[in-house]
Parts: structure tokens; sequence; C-alpha cells
């Protein structure tokens, strides 16, 4: 089990990548979403050919005359189903153990004697901002390519991927650059929650600006600048006194 719970990164990293890909052929397989009658039309020979689709248990027909004509075959749909179900397993399974790892063993503490702090301070602010603004551009288009190839579904995974990726993104950096003495554990969390909290600003800086679902480009610099600010508030917080334990 501790084996699982180490690898559980690599568990939820498969099952967001497999949604996505099954969003994808789901979304593949089923009438064109810009104009899904002339898809229907172009199957059927009927221009008035109306597209019903589902996304679970995935299907797509065409109905014309109320005639039914199937766009999807019934094996894909059930293959796809069945598949859609074990991703689904992998997923919860992952977010589970990757949560649990918040609460697992804090390992070695790492002191920073002879670190020159104020440095590591600065490195840390100017280049995981520089990072967090790379991070933000790719999410920003893969965003908008998951909502176009993936519908609703794909934009859901996204969100869950952006918020695991930008967590892991800022374990890493937390770990390179982040405040000292610290533990493993402490940069899982500061890092979860630098991730986290950078992409829920960036997140409602776009729903109250009108523009969601789609990230604009000034997501770019206000992920950077957040981060930043968060960070600085990590490394206040670590380099104040403790209390004394009576």
């Amino acid at each position: 089990m501790d084996w699982v719970r180490r690898r559980a990164g690599s568990l939820l990293g498969l099952g967001l990548i497999g949604g996505l890909v099954w969003t994808t052929v789901v979304t593949l397989s089923q009438p064109n979403w810009y104009d899904p009658g002339q898809d229907c039309a172009r199957r059927t020979g009927a221009m008035d050919a109306v597209p019903r689709t589902s996304w679970f248990p995935p299907s797509a027909s065409c109905v014309s005359g109320g005639e039914v004509h199937q766009y999807m075959s019934t094996t894909r749909s059930v293959v796809l189903s069945v598949l859609g179900v074990l991703l689904l397993i992998v997923l919860a399974a992952g977010l589970i153990l990757t949560v649990q790892r918040l609460t697992g063993e804090p390992g070695p503490l790492r002191t920073g004697d002879g670190v020159a702090l104020g440095r590591r301070r600065r490195s840390h602010l100017a280049f995981g901002a520089l990072d967090m603004a790379v991070a933000f551009a790719l999410i920003t288009f893969l965003n908008a390519v998951a909502i176009v190839f993936g519908g609703l579904p794909g934009g859901v995974l996204v969100i869950v991927t952006s918020l695991a990726g930008l967590s892991a993104f800022g374990t890493v950096l937390d770990r390179h650059m982040g405040p000292l003495p610290s533990t493993a554990l402490d940069s899982r969390r500061r890092g979860t929650v630098a991730g986290v909290a950078t992409y829920g600003v960036v997140f409602a800086a776009t729903a109250v600006s009108g523009q969601l679902p789609f990230f604009r480009f000034w997501a770019v610099p206000l992920g950077a600048v957040t981060y930043a600010v968060i960070a600085g508030v990590q490394w206040t917080r670590t380099s104040q006194p403790q209390p004394s334990q009576l």
C-alpha cells in the first residue's frame, strides 16, 4: 500500500491523461460540434436530420422523420462506456491517494544551514513566477483545446488536471527554492496551496470578467504575480519565530 501511495501522482496522471483521450475519442465519434446537423445530413442523406448525443453512455444518433439512424456503433459505445468506468475508478483512487499524501510522513528536516536564504527567496519569487507564467500559457491553450474537442467533460478534466499539475509544479518549485527549514511534507503542502490558490484567483478573475469558459492571455501574467505573492507570504510565515513550547 505504501508503494501505491508513493505512486499516487503517477496513478492520478494516468487517469487524467486517459480521461482527456477518452473525451476526445467520444467527441470525434459524435457529429461535428460546429455543425452537427450537416454531419447527420451527410450520414443519413436527409437535410432535416437532428442529432442526439449522450456522453454517458457514449452514443450518437440522427433522427429524421421519426426514423433513428445510429451515428456511433453499439460496439464502440459499449467499449467507450467500459473504458469510462475504469478511468473513473483510476481517477478516484489517484485523487484519494494524492490527498492522503498531504497527511503522510514529514520526512527529514532540511535546516538550510549554510544556505543564503535571501538569495534563495529572491530566486523563488522571480524564477517561480516566470515558471508559473509558462505553466499558465500552456493551461490557457489546453483549456481551449479541451473544451473544443472534449466538451463539458473535457473542460472539467482540464480543471482537475490543471489543479493537480500546478500543485505538483508548486511542490517541485518549493523543494528546490522554497523556504527553509522545511520537510518534504511542508513542501507538498505549500506547493499544493500555492498551485490551487493561484488557479483559483485566475479562474475567479476570468469568471468576473465574463470570459468563462475560455481563459484569456492576461491569465499568464496574473498567474505569475499571484504565485509570487503567495510564495512571498509563505516565506514570511516560515521565517517568523515559532512560539516556544511550555
